[in-house]
């Protein structure tokens, strides 16, 4: 009996090495498997098009051409979506950039807006440890109470409800995802892979550029100490900026709970924007009646102020502007929240912006085309050859107003101007402003909306453009730019 005990504690201990070997193999070669299965998924999807794109040409009709891709647009958004939904990670975000109205089919948006603030949540268990950890109590010794289902999950953190203990008020608890960085990582090497060979074979933009900064900005999302930072500033600057009437609310953190993988904060209560519309008929309100009209323009004005003014009067923004991060509260006012990815926008390149958003707004293709070039933007066409493919190129860019006719500003689209003009070197520092301008163009396209942002921003722009001349470089390290920026707030940075 008792050798029999022995045998059995052996096996046990042999078993326990075997299982441990296995997870160190599995965890050693995970990255590799992700590789293998993120290539061999998008060049499905790839593939798919290729010979989608040569079956049309052989079809004269078009609504047969039309119907061809619309099958193709449906047969891709559902390997996209499980591409994002399973290996999560980058990915996830990657669904947020693809999943709007101005920038994919339709397939691909029904399919990847719910990817948005409804990726596969964490088991509880699993966030449990990284609270214990982080705020080293257990999580029913901090709150009294805390709801185990997450209200969304997202590529690196999910978001609970909960209430501190002796409080009467709830707060959101942002928890990390364990593990998600490596992951992160390996992924956005893969997608730099993945552009660089997009950039020589299909779309005729700086790609590469793109994901760099996107890799760069990403690793400051894992630094929720950090994040809270960004939200109080932010918050402090519009407050202060707009004498106590804000266009967005900005949530306030809790600053004693704040660690780099927690983050627990002043809990909003609100509607997501993407759900703007359901929420509209369930309270009898038609989504296209004169009142709703009225409340999305009100809505797209507060955004688009507020971001005009982070970016032309304080230069430091909110960059992580998908739909999943806009909430409309009961009173129709938006709240904006992640500040994972911020973004630091140097003064010349402020001054820059503010003169290419006055030069779209005159009509002026020669001022337009300078502007463009002076941002730092190279293209195949110089802008005093061809002004007017330039200023139709800077308008796709940077304006959100579509020309008439035009539903969706597809880059891929065969009219594109990416297809006249290509961008063979972009700053790395502007991504986050053109992702900016794609969100509003998105938001205002679902709402049946065309605006000019460069039109709302006129004014701003105008102000922050130097008085006395364009300036020297000097003048503007030193501040001396004319423009109104919160000198007050930057200081206090």
């Amino acid at each position: 009996m008792l050798l029999q005990d022995q045998e059995q504690e052996l096996l046990e201990i042999e078993m326990k090495k075997l299982e441990d070997l296995q997870e160190t193999l599995t965890s050693k070669f995970k990255p590799w498997q992700r590789t293998v299965d993120f290539w061999a998924r998008a060049l499905n999807v790839y593939t798919g098009y290729k010979v989608c794109q040569l079956r049309v040409k052989f079809v004269p009709e078009r609504e047969t051409q039309e119907r061809i891709w619309e099958e193709q647009h449906e047969i891709a958004a559902t390997k996209i979506y499980s591409l994002c939904s399973d290996l999560g990670g980058f990915f996830l975000k990657a669904a947020q950039i693809l999943g709007k109205p101005d920038l994919a089919p339709d397939a691909w948006v029904k399919k990847l807006v719910t990817l948005c603030d409804g990726a596969p949540p964490t088991p509880f268990e699993a966030m449990q440890h990284v609270l214990e950890e982080e705020l080293g109590k257990k999580p029913n010794e901090v709150f009294e109470m805390f709801e185990r289902i997450p209200l969304g999950s997202a590529s690196v953190a999910q978001v609970h409800r909960a209430r501190i203990q002796g409080e009467k008020s709830d707060v959101a608890v942002k928890v990390q995802h364990p593990g998600v960085q490596e992951l992160m990582m390996t992924d956005i090497q893969n997608l730099k892979s993945f552009a660089a060979y997009l950039q020589k074979t299909e779309l005729k933009f700086d790609l590469v550029s793109v994901v760099q900064e996107i890799e760069k900005q990403v690793g400051y999302e894992f630094d929720f100490l950090r994040e809270a930072k960004s939200m109080e500033m932010i918050g402090k600057f519009l407050e202060t900026y707009n004498k106590g009437k804000p266009p967005v609310i900005v949530p306030r953190p809790i600053s004693s709970m704040v660690t780099r993988r927690v983050l627990v904060m002043e809990f909003i209560e609100g509607t997501p924007i993407m759900r703007l519309g359901d929420e509209m008929s369930k309270k009898g309100i038609s989504p296209n009646s004169k009142m709703a009209m009225v409340v999305k323009r009100s809505i797209l004005k507060d955004l688009t102020t507020a971001y005009g003014q982070m970016i032309l009067k304080s230069g430091f923004f909110h960059a992580d502007p998908h739909p999943g991060n806009i909430l409309i509260n009961k009173e129709t006012k938006v709240a904006l929240l992640d500040y994972g990815q911020v973004k630091e926008l140097p003064d010349d390149l402020r001054i820059q912006f503010a003169r290419l958003i006055v030069a779209l707004v005159s009509g002026d293709s020669l001022k337009v085309g300078k502007s463009f070039e002076d941002l730092g933007i190279r293209s195949s066409t110089k802008a005093t050859d061809n002004p007017v493919a330039i200023t139709k190129l800077a308008r796709m860019m940077f304006d959100t107003k579509l020309p008439p006719g035009v539903k969706a500003a597809n880059p891929f689209a065969e009219d594109s101007s990416l297809k006249e003009v290509s961008v063979q070197s972009f700053p790395e520092e502007l991504f986050f402003v053109l992702r900016t301008v794609q969100l509003l163009r998105g938001i205002s396209a679902g709402m049946g909306i065309n605006y000019s942002c460069a039109e709302a921003w006129k004014q701003m722009a105008e102000e922050t453009i130097p008085s006395v001349g364009p300036g020297t470089d000097l003048q503007r390290k030193n501040g001396k730019n004319g423009g109104s920026r919160n000198l007050l707030f930057w200081k206090k940075r």
